[in-house]
């Protein structure tokens, strides 16, 4: 007679963020991942349609278990399939993890930059201190959530 062990049922889809620095995130049995991307935000449930699509720096919302995560991801690219929604993010962190007065610094500091380059003209500089500023506010802002703020 066959073994009859059970498998727990897959109520959800797995979530995985991955970054340069390595797997950030990973959770299984998520029931709903939200993720902006350039074209909009999208809500990802189970039997979702496959998709691949170049992400914002802005936050990801993972419910599972009836609870709510939030990650600040600065941009990069998400790729759903078979239940299995892969983020792979120029940089990313969990809630927890945000060191609120260093994000802040960056904020200061990009700001400051933003004020040199437009006085200096440099359009370079200016869209780089632009993009840091971003990341910086993004941070910030995952990290009040958190707080509930």
């Amino acid at each position: 007679m066959a073994d009859e062990t059970t498998t727990p049922k897959k109520t959800g889809i797995t979530v995985q963020i991955v970054t340069p620095v390595g797997e950030i995130y990973n959770e299984t049995n998520v029931e709903l991942a939200v993720v902006n991307t350039q074209g909009g935000q999208i809500g990802i449930m189970r039997q979702h349609v496959p998709i691949l699509a170049a992400l914002t720096i802005n936050e990801l919302l993972v419910k599972k278990d009836g609870q709510h995560e939030t990650l600040a991801v600065n941009g990069g690219i998400a790729e759903f399939s078979n239940d299995l929604l892969t983020v792979i993010a120029d940089s990313a962190e969990t809630s927890g993890n945000i060191d609120v007065t260093r994000a802040q610094s960056a904020k200061e500091r990009a700001e400051a930059r933003i004020a040199h380059a437009q006085n200096d003209n440099n359009d370079a500089e200016l869209k780089r201190a632009r993009v840091a500023l971003m990341r910086a506010v993004n941070r910030i802002h995952v990290a009040a959530i958190r707080q509930g703020q």
